[in-house]
């Protein structure tokens, strides 16, 4: 299974800002995503804060040359 492409975790960053966005503004918002939809309230403030900290984590990774991303190497001794 491939990894997450740039464009996918900038789309799911774009509507978690839009989320925390209207939640902000009213008392509830319904999220589409790739396995249904999700209503949220203001209740949910601090998860969608998570899930923006985790896509923003995800697109500035993803954004980076590859000769400067992060390599895990497993040693077997």
């Amino acid at each position: 299974m491939p990894g997450i492409t740039l464009q996918q975790a900038q789309t799911n960053l774009d509507k978690w800002l839009e989320a925390s966005e209207r939640v902000a503004e009213s008392q509830s918002y319904t999220i589409q995503t790739e396995t249904g939809s999700r209503t949220l309230t203001r209740a949910n403030a601090a998860w969608i804060q998570k899930q923006i900290e985790f896509w923003d984590k995800k697109v500035r990774q993803l954004s980076l040359p590859a000769n400067k991303r992060r390599r895990t190497v497993n040693l077997v001794g």
